[in-house]
């Protein structure tokens, strides 16, 4: 039961309790113990709430898509009252932090019946591409445990690839959910903005966006489904789907139209070739499947002026994270409160004129203005490698390496095609399509106009049925 139970999706392992094949009180147990065994190995969850769960459980759990179905948040905007939120943070976990309130999204996972058994592992502020906090140490790669799993949802990737659970909630910002999905060989998928809200701590729009990772496009889906919504106050909005996203990626998906870009667009950095080759077979399995696809991709995309003109916004939003900080511990930050690169940012960020902001954040909307007029002017779809190489060897992007300048250009292997779709806003999904001559997971990256989960999910499902990457499990899954 316990090998049969990691092997079952949300939606099935939902079924099951609903069908009385099997009730909560068991699947919690049988989450717990695959925790137990597996997460000193891959440290992915650093706050255990069992006791809670348990008592959840044994209260009576909301009736909802998927009562009975354990849950992991991210350490992250995933706020819940009572229980830590150190974002990777040094200097919080140090306070013992503690949310003040539950987000939404907390609050529609509770109504749709998911258990939280805990908080996952994060880089401080969610900000890299590796999950090796200084506050909580690294976590590892079911696929390699001399690897990672990616950033900022590492943690949770880590799980759901190692069995723990079948879906975990991640978010992106610049990448963090489709990155660790990729390296983990997960579904990964980033949502358009406005789809979830980001309330009441943060807004829809900004750069980042919540969801999941999982094993399964029906997953993915139905989650999002049980989450989406507008709440009072939102300042942006997504225009709602003509249907559940559960029906609607089931749907055969009509012949698309699809562009794809199999090189580096910043400068120092190079495709993995097994990754560039992973991406023209995959539009070859697409042209067999009746699409038409073509070497195409926004122009903005390779632009590599345009995209570093966002540097100074981003540079003040590390700032601004870092003076909340300061307001939480009630003093000026010290060199062991928050890690190397946060300081030297926001330290950077203080010699930044507001009119540089402002130029930067024109800049990004021009970009997404510009961006979205490629799939205005006829494509579908735009697919790209989701990384330019397989999961990095653990300490390869560590916050206390000596050379931060090379860290950051290790990091831009793995970002450089996943932040674009942030500041434009537009869904991108990554699919677990390919595996490296080492045995490591290589993710293809999917983005659609914006609105367009449903054109997404129907891709997806039908690759999901070519590929059936989730008969092929990490080593350590049950």
């Amino acid at each position: 039961m316990h090998e049969e139970l990691a092997r079952l999706d949300a939606v099935a392992l939902a079924t099951a309790v609903r069908q009385g094949e099997v009730t909560p009180a068991e699947v919690l147990e049988s989450t717990i113990e695959r925790l137990d065994l597996i997460d000193g190995k891959i440290n992915a969850v650093i706050h255990r709430h069992d006791a809670e769960a348990r008592a959840e459980v044994q209260t009576g759990l909301p009736s909802g898509p998927f009562t009975g179905v354990p849950m992991l948040m991210k350490d992250l905007w995933a706020c819940e009252a009572g229980r830590p939120h150190h974002q990777g943070v040094q200097a919080l976990k140090d306070r013992g932090t503690l949310a003040t309130r539950d987000s939404y999204l907390v609050e529609a996972y509770r109504a749709a019946g998911f258990i939280s058994l805990g908080r996952t592992n994060t880089p401080e502020l969610g900000a890299g591409a590796t999950t090796e906090p200084l506050a909580y140490g690294p976590s590892r790669n079911p696929w390699n445990l001399d690897h990672g799993t990616g950033g900022s949802s590492g943690g949770a990737a880590a799980a759901v690839a190692a069995g723990v659970l079948p879906a975990a909630n991640a978010s992106d910002g610049g990448g963090s959910i489709r990155i660790p999905a990729a390296l983990c060989g997960l579904v990964g998928l980033k949502p358009s903005r406005g789809r979830i809200s980001m309330g009441p701590q943060l807004d829809e729009s900004g750069n980042s966006v919540q969801h999941v990772v999982s094993h399964s496009v029906r997953d993915s889906a139905a989650i999002l489904d049980a989450t989406m919504g507008a709440r009072a106050g939102d300042s942006v909005i997504a225009p709602p789907p003509r249907a559940p996203y559960r029906l609607l990626a089931t749907h055969e998906v009509r012949s698309l139209r699809i562009g794809f870009l199999d090189h580096a667009i910043r400068s120092n950095t190079e495709i993995d070739p097994e990754v560039a080759e992973a991406v023209r077979s995959t539009a070859r399995r697409l042209e067999s499947l009746g699409h038409t696809v073509e070497r195409s991709a926004p122009a903005p995309l390779l632009e590599e002026s345009r995209i570093t003109a966002w540097g100074p916004a981003l540079a003040a939003g590390t700032a601004a994270s870092v003076a909340a900080i300061e307001r939480e511990i009630g003093r000026p930050i010290d060199a062991g409160d928050v890690e190397p690169w946060t300081r030297f940012i926001a330290q950077r960020a203080a010699a930044i004129s507001p009119v540089a902001v402002i130029a930067a954040q024109r800049a990004m909307m021009t970009f997404r203005r510009d961006t979205a007029q490629w799939w205005a002017d006829g494509f579908d779809i735009l697919l790209t490698p989701t990384c330019l190489r397989p999961a990095p060897r653990l300490g390869e992007m560590a916050p206390d390496c000596d050379d931060l300048l090379a860290v950051q250009n290790t990091t831009l292997h793995y970002s450089q095609l996943t932040q674009p779709f942030n500041i434009t806003g537009q869904p991108a999904l990554s699919l677990p399509l390919s595996r490296s001559s080492h045995g490591l997971p290589i993710g293809m990256q999917f983005v659609g106009a914006y609105g367009r989960e449903d054109l997404l999910l129907q891709l997806a499902t039908q690759l999901e049925a070519e590929y059936r990457w989730a008969d092929h499990r990490a080593p350590l899954h049950p």
